[in-house]
């Protein structure tokens, strides 16, 4: 092939590893590898192309340093070996040794490393050549870095590959982010067991189980069972709208300068200095917000005076037209597509992420696992290719093609939608163009790969325009506020319409507080100085809603965007960018909470809430090693991570403070008896449950799974 450089010598032949057989299949049919598929592998004159099913090497369990460790025993935490042991798995061991076999063949020369982009494919691979033959890395080894299985984006993967070693760094911060899970999921779950095991299992009624914990898995559990119990903590509180009816109009009445209800007072000389012409205020003690009475005989006393204003009418005091616009949302990273298809059709993340995989795999959408919303100028200058083949797809072709024939592709590389800085490994996701397997589609991949297509031809489209009226009517002191926002231009909106979609519980109003109803036609007739009859002023209740439930979309915002749990904003800067898991791992997280019956999550609503165990396990967390439970400890880690991805933090470092880590908080449980609190805490969170679920204790089957993670 012209892209590929072979030596000169026949003999010597260049050897592809793929992450699974259906992606190395792609490789095999861009290098036209015609050659029989063998037992692993397929084979031409000059090429080899083989494959791992995901992960063939593990990290071995403590009984392999020791017998004497498959016993849980206080005594020998903290298990922090100095050198780390792996092993193959054994189900898939017959690969692994065909890889290696490949990889030390004599004839091979150039080793080409096609697993996934990213840190766990890079893992993935870097483990079975540690576990091969030390003559691999005496050989030639290039990195493929790719974001579709196009033929062109394979084409240019394998004529752009770097050394291997250019990704040492990338290698070193998987090998630790696998270190870490391991050593604090053996070492902490272990120790809570063998702390507190024994009164959880007794209190459940159940067989015995694990307490297992992990350094992104607690964390989110620990979200989940805050937000409930602020939810179950909290307590309604009424509060009394005054609005009033201007000749047609409904307008609602707020504290603003000049209002009885809005007190002045002096700056405070030791705050910090405001902006020249800001005001110090203090609301009325009787308000609740600057819209609404605590009582409702307060809100009545004002309608009473209002009442007795001399003239007895509406004075319109401002009004304010003006023209909106709202550009269209940036292309979706996995978190974001997420999101929307948890609220829009009601799927997991895993759904999701398993979605995008195979649209990915099928060569019609670019690589999924990605944190960036943006294009790279590169691909913008080319992007019209994408939007061609849209051209055949029915649902968006009319979108495509009008994009095409207005050219405004041509300068969406100078747009907010292309910005190199804010990509570190992959591009957003978009669809490649090619449609060729659209017909292989189910429903739900249909639907997905919809929704991909409409939100990338939306940049393309201008922003949608309103026309913004404001009116502001006076009644003495007092001030009326209505205001009004009609769609002129559809823009973007006409494309991102999805069909099928449903709202999610987060788009739905829990209140109870409907806006005033506004008569657009007379807003618009209404002009500074007129006056207006008042027909009535009335009373509307309303009240303080609760917190709202994750759904699995919403969580999977929130752990990518952590930072913003966080309160100290010295903390909350630096790990900015840093979130709660990866977008690789942040769906399996939740399957895994799932699984193991700390969480719950409804397949038709996608609303994610707390069982019994969750709540217990948590509870026990919280008495014992909180750090865990906070998303600044599991963001702050998160961050050291990319620090040694980007070569700012040596590995030497990282270790040193996991070590110091895991040791403080091994001691300092070890101190703890505290075991009669916790049983008053479970007490309290079983009153919310019918009786204690004896089917979230999983058999001891689950001590080896638990101790891992």
């Amino acid at each position: 092939m012209p892209f590929l450089h072979v030596k000169e010598e026949k003999s010597i032949k260049a050897l592809f590893i793929a992450e699974k057989p259906s992606v190395a299949q792609e490789f095999a049919r861009a290098l036209k590898v015609n050659g029989p598929r063998r037992d692993g592998y397929v084979e031409s004159d000059n090429y080899v192309v083989t494959w791992c099913v995901g992960h063939l090497v593990t990290m071995s369990y403590p009984e392999k340093y020791d017998p004497k460790l498959k016993k849980w025993d206080i005594e020998t935490l903290p298990f922090i070996p100095d050198t780390f042991l792996y092993e193959v798995i054994p189900g898939v061991k017959k690969q692994f040794d065909i890889v290696s076999r490949l990889l030390a063949r004599e004839d091979v020369g150039t080793i080409y490393v096609c697993t996934d982009s990213g840190r766990e494919g890079e893992y993935i691979y870097r483990l079975v050549e540690m576990m091969s033959s030390p003559s691999v890395k005496m050989k030639e080894r290039k990195r493929v870095w790719i974001d579709s299985f196009t033929d062109e984006e394979i084409e240019r993967g394998i004529r752009e590959a770097k050394s291997l070693s250019e990704y040492d760094n990338l290698s070193s911060s998987a090998y630790l982010r696998a270190k870490e899970d391991y050593l604090m999921g053996i070492n902490f779950s272990r120790l809570l067991t063998i702390k507190y095991g024994n009164g959880i299992v007794n209190y459940l009624g159940g067989k015995w189980t694990a307490v297992s914990v992990g350094r992104v898995m607690t964390c989110v559990l620990g979200m989940v069972v805050r937000r409930e119990r602020e939810i179950r903590n909290f307590v309604k509180t009424p509060f009394y709208r005054v609005l009033g009816n201007f000749g047609g109009i409904e307008a609602e009445w707020k504290a603003v300068p000049g209002s009885a209800y809005y007190v002045g007072k002096a700056p405070d000389p030791n705050a910090e200095k405001k902006e020249e012409g800001a005001e110090e205020f203090a609301l009325d003690p009787r308000l609740y917000k600057e819209n609404g009475f605590k009582r409702r005989e307060d809100a009545e006393e004002m309608i009473e005076s209002l009442k007795k204003t001399d003239p007895y009418e509406g004075v319109v005091s401002a009004v304010s037209r003006k023209k909106e616009k709202k550009n269209a949302p940036l292309l979706y990273n996995l978190a974001e597509l997420q999101n929307d298809c948890s609220r829009l059709f009601k799927l997991s993340p895993d759904q999701t992420l398993q979605a995008a995989q195979e649209l990915y795999e099928k060569k019609m959408t670019t690589y999924p696992r990605t944190d960036a919303r943006v294009l790279s100028t590169a691909v913008a200058k080319v992007i019209d290719r994408n939007i061609k083949g849209l051209t055949r797809f029915d649902a968006v072709s009319s979108f495509a093609g009008e994009v095409l024939e207005n050219g405004s592709y041509k300068t969406i590389g100078k747009s907010r939608y292309t910005n190199d800085k804010a990509i570190t490994d992959h591009y957003a996701i978009i669809p490649t163009g090619s449609i060729q397997n659209l017909g292989s589609l189910n429903p739900t991949l249909r639907k997905v790969y919809e929704l991909i297509c409409r939100r990338f031809l939306s940049i393309f489209y201008p922003a949608a325009e309103y026309d913004r009226t404001q009116v502001t009517i006076k009644v003495g002191a007092e001030s009326f506020f209505v205001g009004a926002r009609v769609l002129v231009k559809e823009g973007w909106l006409k494309v991102a319409n999805v069909r099928g979609g449903r709202k999610g519980p987060e788009n739905e109003d829990e209140g109870g507080n409907e806006e005033p109803q506004t008569n657009e036609a007379l807003l618009k007739t209404l002009k500074k100085g007129m006056t207006l009859p008042i027909n009535e002023l009335f009373i509307r209740e309303g009240e303080t809603s609760p917190p709202k439930r994750y759904t699995s979309g919403s969580m999977i915002l929130a752990m990518e965007n952590a930072g913003q749990l966080i309160e100290d904003e010295s903390l909350r800067e630096m790990i900015k960018g840093s979130g709660i898991g990866t977008s690789a791992t942040r769906a399996e997280i939740l399957k895994k909470l799932v699984s193991i019956g700390y969480l719950n999550l409804n397949a038709k609503t996608q609303v994610i809430t707390p069982e019994l165990l969750g709540e217990m396990v948590f509870d026990t967390v919280n008495a014992s090693i909180r750090p865990l439970l906070n998303p600044d400890l599991t963001a702050s880690w998160e961050k050291g991570l990319t620090g040694v991805a980007e070569g700012t933090i040596t590995e030497e470092e990282y270790m040193e403070k996991l070590r110091g880590f895991i040791e403080r908080r091994t001691a300092a449980v070890r101190g703890l008896y505290n075991q009669g609190q916790l049983k008053l805490m479970y007490d309290e969170a079983a009153k919310y449950y019918k009786k204690p679920a004896a089917k979230a204790a999983k058999p001891s089957g689950t001590r080896r799974r638990a101790a891992k993670k």
